[in-house]
């Protein structure tokens, strides 16, 4: 079986996450207080126990979802007696998730992926204030459909096709009455449905360029090594290794598109067969039959899961 392993985005977080797997396994808990040494703060504690509002904030999820991702990899590793590089062909995660799925290949160390997601998190969060801007879901149409609706809408303000998540699964972005204007339009180009998503900022559209000089400035500092195998980068939907060419494309990430539904099927076709998604929820393991139905997709969250999953291999 030819795989790769995958890596969760916002909105897979939930409180209780990573609480099973720090209970049970010594590694996991070692992440989970590096992260929070890296942060000077006992963001462990949000992820167990919440309150949720806290735990949603763009800077706290971001790290929170890393840190999950990269202590089940850990625990993989760990448990299983096995390098992950050894057991797949390459790599990818979602936005923020392309962070994780680089810590997991060894590009990032733990603390610096910790802190950059932090600045990440405050940046994205920072560019555009409360309420001006917007991301919608547009569901039933094509990417070509879709990005023709944004750009009906935009009226001289920003509206872009921000994810391509699965055939039928954009994800738009924007200035606030932009994405209002093309709820009313993608209805009558025939969405099946289109709704404002619960968002606090417009994530990978132009509006986010601050947040894109933050992390140009942020990563300049990071050493990054090249990664045990390649990653799918989300901006270029092609695999990448060069250290310097993961720096700019993570700059460019900010503002430019997440290719997912692209990623995938450029992994398909490198034979990859089986999507294994590392972390909390089962969002992208539940995309990869809908992307293309000859994929597999698995997701790895907790101790049964990764008892399940060593076994297979």
């Amino acid at each position: 079986m030819t795989r790769a392993f995958v890596f969760p985005g916002q909105g897979s977080q939930a409180v209780g996450m990573g609480k099973e797997l720090a209970d049970a396994f010594a590694v996991a808990r070692e992440v989970f207080q590096e992260v929070d040494e890296a942060l000077s703060q006992n963001l462990s504690k949000i992820m167990f126990e919440g309150p949720d509002d806290e735990l949603v904030l763009t800077e706290n999820a971001q790290p929170a979802l890393m840190a999950v991702s990269i202590a089940v990899a850990r625990v993989l590793e760990t448990e299983g007696n096995i390098k992950l590089a050894d057991h797949c062909d390459m790599v990818a995660g979602h936005s923020l998730g392309e962070y994780s799925a680089l810590a997991a290949m060894g590009a990032f160390s733990l603390a610096d992926t910790a802190r950059l997601l932090k600045v990440r998190g405050r940046a994205m969060q920072a560019a555009v204030p409360v309420g001006e801007g917007a991301m919608a879901a547009c569901l039933g149409l094509s990417l070509e459909d879709a990005q023709a609706v944004a750009d009906e809408a935009a009226q001289g303000e920003v509206c872009t096709a921000a994810n391509d998540n699965a055939p039928g699964q954009v994800v738009l972005s924007g200035a606030k009455s932009a994405i209002e204007r093309a709820i009313v339009i993608a209805k009558e180009k025939g969405a099946k449905r289109s709704v404002l998503l619960p968002v606090s900022a417009p994530f990978h559209c132009a509006l986010m360029q601050p947040a894109a000089d933050a992390m140009a400035e942020a990563l300049a500092d990071v050493t990054i090594h090249a990664p045990s195998v390649a990653v799918v980068a989300n901006v270029a939907a092609e695999k990448v290794i060069d250290p310097e060419e993961i720096r700019k494309l993570l700059v460019e990430q900010v503002c430019g598109s997440v290719r997912w539904r692209e990623g995938v099927l450029y992994m398909k076709e490198q034979g990859v067969e089986q999507l294994v998604e590392l972390g909390t929820g089962k969002v992208l393991s539940g995309l990869a039959k809908r992307i293309d139905r000859s994929l597999s997709g698995v997701a790895v969250n907790g101790p049964a899961d990764i008892e399940s999953f060593l076994g297979s291999l």
